[in-house]
C-alpha cells in the first residue's frame, strides 16, 4: 500500500509526482497491467518459459 503524505508548501503537481513513482516503485501499475485480462495457466507458462529462453540466450551471448 503506497501512502503519501503532503510536504509543507508542496504544490499539487509535486505532491502527484511523488505519488507515481512511489506506485511505480512499489509495483502496482505493473501488477494492475498484468491482471487487466485473464491469461490461461497455459499461456501464462509458455510466457514464462520464452521469457526465461530469452534470458538464457542472453546470457549466453554476453557470457563470451
Amino acid at each position: 500500500m503506497v501512502r503519501l503524505r503532503l510536504r509543507e508548501n508542496e504544490s499539487i503537481n509535486d505532491a502527484v509526482r511523488r505519488f507515481r513513482k512511489l506506485v511505480e516503485h512499489a509495483g502496482i501499475k505493473k501488477e494492475m497491467r498484468r491482471r487487466e485480462y485473464y491469461e490461461k495457466p497455459s499461456d501464462e507458462n509458455r510466457r514464462a518459459r520464452r521469457r526465461a529462453e530469452r534470458r538464457a540466450r542472453l546470457s549466453r551471448l554476453s557470457g563470451n
